[in-house]
């Protein structure tokens, strides 16, 4: 990938878009980065337990993807590895010179300010 920001992304960005946010890993990095105390919303394709779980904290959710769901005052936007640049609000944030984070590097950056990270391995069965 390219255009990711560099180490100490959660010191700077205050705004955080999550293309994908209901999916079971970027659902529990957004709600972290809420809990954190940084303003968060998200899209993703359909609506599920997750997202309205999520939208009960107080996230803003959008469904489907449009350049339209970025906010003027957007500082990044946290994509999993699913998500292509080619999407329609991964190319429109790119144009807006709005930082992209992977969702690996987001939790990287959360795991660097906790005191103790645990990390569980695997496919199946955890």
């Amino acid at each position: 990938m390219n255009s990711l920001m560099p180490l100490g992304i959660l010191h700077r960005q205050r705004r955080l878009h999550f293309v994908g946010i209901g999916g079971a890993g970027m659902s529990g990095i957004a709600e972290l980065c809420l809990r954190l105390g940084l303003a968060v919303s998200g899209c993703d394709l359909q609506r599920n337990s997750t997202t309205a779980r999520l939208q009960g904290l107080g996230i803003v959710i959008e469904y489907g993807h449009h350049p339209s769901h970025l906010g003027i005052e957007l500082d990044a936007l946290v994509i999993s590895s699913a998500v292509k640049f080619s999407n329609p609000e991964v190319a429109a944030a790119r144009d807006m010179k709005i930082p992209v984070i992977s969702s690996a590097e987001m939790l990287g950056e959360l795991l660097r300010m906790a005191r103790l990270g645990v990390a569980v391995g695997g496919t199946h069965g955890k």
